[in-house]
């Protein structure tokens, strides 16, 4: 043990305690934190120690071009555990390297957010498999170069959970593991500066528990309890668990809801500096246990707060992050026929340090919130309130002339607030050109789903797929008819995949067919050294709004990715065109990606 753990916890140790004690001041604690550190190590295989040792040699692995990701449910896409290891040669037909399953512990039903209110962070839920399954899975996995990513919810169980239970029970030991209050004013205090998540179906950042007699902190639904990071026992166990899925296999720890973990009054509770101090451990404990491991921030803010949850070169915190505002300004830009705010944001991100990864997607499980950058937009002379209702309402259909289909979520009349929900097929008009049976209408969505897809991979980091939009699986509107699954529209793009339209993909011709080629031409180019790990990518001047400019440079070459946003042809005279190695004009058809 003491060849591989010893040195690397020697490497971290004076700043890992430094933090720990600064911000707990409890001896007995960090104790029994490096304790659960080194029966982990000790628990670990030698196969997935043999893959720590590895990737400390091949630090960078996570962002080679030949990277790709894809994320499911595994009861949408298979069934269960053990099913979807026999669907493995489906995956590897698509270069897929990277596995997103969505939350699959244990969680009470019908009502778990999606699996985001976990009742055990330790164990498989039944319906999915079992602890056993998982480690089989992720072994299979290997094997095949795939790595798997899970979610871990970091800042709130079930109100099932073991602790939660005790808590309601009177326990004051496991009350601490929360955020309860017996009389309304501390929770008042929060509130006068605490924004609400879901101010219209989750009201409110507390919940009166009658059992318990105390006001709960709940940010997310009133069945989800906040974790108390002020008490070390719950920093320790939460490690614990986490140390738990590295030693089943995970590989990619997906940190859910992280800049909310911290409270303080008077603050908005979200993205303080407790924050970062707690993700760093994290990260340092991983390097110490399992440097096999990699962490992924789900951080949905503003690009301004992104930078701190890489932390520096020196110190790091999370490997990659979710690009939830070019995802966002993704769909903006192809509504508008307009990339201003687009490049304006890839300015910004291109910006950021070295060390700042992405993944990068057009759907996942959740949906699409419009939260563009208002500065940029009042720069460009767009009202950002009527940009944001043209948005929601072109992509439920609504507006005059869209080829969408989508769906509200969780519109609110009083602000003019709403996001969107579909499946990536639909929103760009394969739904409305099959209704209408109207081939020259499919040519143009075909032709919007390859552009989205093109420009994403083009991006710094990554490109995950969301399982189905490979086969342009389209919205499944009988969610409505589900009455657990109705009051969340985000189920209209959370369908069972569909294997009888995905046995398409090789009949030359159909629409399976056409993404599924036009996605393993976007593969075969991220092969080439302009998609290296310190490939340098950046926008470029033009004079089209419509028309994108990125260039990427690697290994002594370069590409440019042009990318017409408009179903129209555009013609754009770029900036210095001949640094390019570019006429002076370059036209391009409808939706068209050229890459030159």
């Amino acid at each position: 043990m003491d060849l591989q753990f010893e040195p690397r916890l020697a490497r971290h140790k004076d700043e890992l305690e430094w933090l720990f004690m600064e911000l707990y001041g409890d001896r007995a604690a960090l104790n029994a934190l490096e304790a659960e550190m080194a029966d982990a190590f000790a628990a670990r295989s030698a196969e997935l120690k043999a893959l720590d040792a590895a990737r400390e040699a091949d630090p960078h692995w996570y962002r080679r071009g030949t990277m790709q990701g894809m994320t499911m449910y595994t009861d949408l896409f298979a069934g269960d555990l053990k099913k979807l290891a026999k669907k493995l040669p489906y995956l590897q037909e698509q270069g897929v390297t990277y596995l997103h399953l969505m939350p699959l512990l244990k969680m009470p039903h019908p009502h778990n957010d999606g699996g985001y209110a976990v009742e055990d962070f330790d164990t498989v839920d039944p319906a999915l498999g079992t602890n056993d399954d998982l480690a089989a899975l992720t072994k299979q996995l290997r094997a095949a170069g795939i790595s798997l990513c899970l979610d871990f919810v970091m800042n709130h169980t079930a109100d099932t959970h073991p602790w939660a239970l005790r808590a309601r029970a009177g326990d004051p030991v496991y009350q601490n593991y929360y955020c309860c209050y017996p009389d309304r004013e501390i929770p008042d205090q929060f509130e006068r500066t605490m924004p609400q998540v879901f101010p219209n179906t989750a009201p409110g950042n507390f919940t009166w528990d009658d059992a318990m007699q105390r006001w709960v902190l709940t940010t997310f639904h009133p069945y989800q309890w906040d974790l108390n990071y002020r008490n070390p026992a719950v920093f320790t166990a939460m490690v614990k668990s986490m140390l738990h899925l590295a030693n089943l296999g995970v590989e990619v720890l997906r940190i859910d809801a992280v800049p909310y973990i911290w409270k303080t009054l008077g603050t908005t509770c979200r993205n303080l500096p407790q924050v970062h101090t707690i993700v760093r451990m994290v990260r340092m404990i991983l390097e110490c246990v399992c440097p096999a491991v990699i962490l992924k921030g789900e951080v949905v803010m503003a690009p301004r707060e992104l930078a701190a949850y890489y932390g520096t070169p020196e110190k790091p915190e999370c490997h990659m992050l979710y690009n939830v505002s070019v995802m966002v300004n993704l769909w903006a830009a192809l509504a508008a026929r307009d990339v201003r705010l687009l490049k304006a944001q890839l300015d910004q991100l291109n910006a950021l340090p070295e060390h700042c990864w992405f993944v990068n997607y057009l759907r996942c499980h959740d949906d699409i919130g419009w939260g563009l950058d208002e500065d940029e937009e009042r720069r460009l002379g767009i009202d950002p309130q009527r940009h944001k209702e043209y948005l929601y309402r072109f992509y439920d259909g609504e507006f005059p002339g869209s080829w969408a289909r989508g769906a509200l979520y969780n519109y609110d009349p009083a602000t003019g607030d709403a996001r969107s929900c579909g499946t990536t097929a639909s929103l760009c008009g394969v739904e409305a050109a099959l209704d209408q049976k109207d081939d020259a209408a499919l040519d143009l969505a075909v032709r919007r789903v390859l552009l989205l897809h093109s420009a994403a991979a083009f991006c710094k980091g990554f490109l995950m797929l969301n399982s189905g939009d490979e086969i342009a699986q389209l919205n499944g509107w009988d969610y409505q008819n589900d009455p657990a699954r109705a009051d969340d529209s985000r189920n209209l793009h959370r369908t069972v995949f569909n294997w009888r339209k995905a046995a398409q993909r090789r009949r030359p011709g159909t629409l399976q067919n056409r993404i599924w080629q036009g996605l393993a031409e976007l593969r075969a180019l991220r092969a080439d050294a302009c998609f290296d790990p310190d490939a340098a990518v950046t926008t470029w001047g033009g004079d089209n709004d419509a028309v994108l400019a990125l260039v990427r440079r690697g290994g002594g070459q370069s590409l440019v990715g042009l990318f017409n946003f408009s179903e129209q042809p555009q013609t754009v005279h770029l900036d210095s065109p001949a640094l390019l190695g570019l006429g002076a004009a370059v036209t391009l058809a409808p939706y068209e990606a050229k890459i030159v």
